[in-house]
């Protein structure tokens, strides 16, 4: 009698057992994905770096009242109301780990894109996330063991400041380009920036539905995740509009703060916990990210259906007289009065100089 024979797909052959390999389908589509999307949000970035001015830009950064705002609530905020949600819903500790691993992360490139639609301060914008990226280096760490040693040592998670550097590079040297051909080829520039909004938009909603589809094994978890990832970005976004209101930032700029305080680098966010946790552990962990994901482009949805139906239907934006969203022809740009003086950085785009700078009644 001849002896069991595999068939020719098999891959496993014990005897009369045979089985064919596992599917990898996933992990390939995942990686190809990624470079893709990753080529594509280079280009986008591309394209919002033709909103940039250089002269702005650096007025951000010497005097740097909006990102001081936004790092509070980047790395003050988020991580503190992700502790208190997960004490609040009372989560397995491994759920709550991934929940304060989401609050310590810096802000996405998503907020750029929505910026732009909301008429916000692209150059806060832009400023802030660069800067989010970088101080999350140190600021990351220090959170984790400030809000995570009530589950779990600091020691077992691990950041991967490979990837945040990467993240940096594909955020500045893009917009370093796009800045450049407005300054060159400034008709050029606005072309490309209509067109980059518009496919940057689209490529938000397409990261999310590829996220899901690639994990939908992961969707089979707690309901209280499903409401702490469905309001978490909301208390982000309002926490940080409130704050920078408070403290008398104009409205175009209360908008862009709250969307870096809301949008959160859930990819980043990802990695970490595939680096930090076992397989078994990731089953219920893994979701959060993409749940976060998923309710801060529901919000920023909203929040730009809702703006851009004003803009239409009554002309200009929704922060009634002190909104000062740049224009997007500078030239037509014209400062406004307040009732209140605020000494906050303010560009002179009238001035012939670049580094002469105003302060602006508020």
């Amino acid at each position: 009698m001849d002896p069991p024979t595999c068939d020719p797909a098999a891959a496993v052959c014990s005897g009369a057992n045979c089985t064919e390999p596992p599917s990898d389908f996933n992990a390939i589509l995942s990686i190809a994905m990624s470079t893709v999307l990753t080529v594509m949000l280079a280009l986008v970035m591309f394209a919002m770096g033709c909103n940039v001015e250089a002269a702005k830009l650096w007025g951000h950064i010497r005097r740097p009242w909006g990102i001081v705002i936004g790092f509070i609530c980047q790395f003050g905020i988020m991580p503190f109301t992700a502790f208190a949600l997960s004490l609040a819903f009372g989560v397995e500790p491994v759920q709550a780990i991934v929940i304060v691993i989401m609050g310590c992360c810096p802000g996405g490139s998503s907020s750029n894109i929505i910026c732009f639609w909301l008429d916000g301060d692209m150059d806060l914008s832009i400023s802030m996330t660069a800067c989010s990226s970088i101080l999350a280096l140190g600021m990351m760490p220090l959170c984790l063991f400030v809000y995570t040693t009530t589950w779990t040592s600091s020691d077992s998670i691990r950041i991967p400041f490979d990837s945040i550097g990467i993240t940096l590079a594909a955020l500045l040297i893009p917009i370093a380009a796009g800045m450049y051909v407005k300054r060159r080829w400034p008709g050029q520039a606005k072309r490309i920036l209509k067109m980059g909004s518009i496919v940057g938009f689209a490529l938000i909603i397409i990261i999310a539905v590829i996220g899901g589809v690639l994990y939908q094994s992961s969707w089979t978890i707690s309901p209280s995740l499903w409401i702490i990832g469905a309001i978490y970005p909301f208390i982000g976004f309002s926490l940080g509009f409130l704050l920078a209101r408070f403290v008398g930032q104009p409205w175009h700029r209360c908008r862009t703060i709250a969307l870096e305080t809301g949008f959160q680098n859930s990819q980043l966010c990802s990695t970490i916990v595939q680096l930090s946790f076992s397989p078994e552990e990731l089953e219920i962990m893994f979701a959060f990210p993409l749940i976060y994901s998923i309710f801060q482009l529901v919000a920023a949805l909203v929040a730009v259906g809702a703006y851009q139906t004003h803009k239409r239907c009554f002309g200009g934006g929704l922060g009634g007289p002190d909104d000062e969203a740049p224009s997007s022809d500078p030239e037509t740009t014209s400062p406004k009065k307040y009732a209140l003086d605020n000494h906050a950085f303010e560009v002179d785009e009238k001035s012939q100089s670049k580094d002469s700078y105003k302060h602006v009644e508020l």
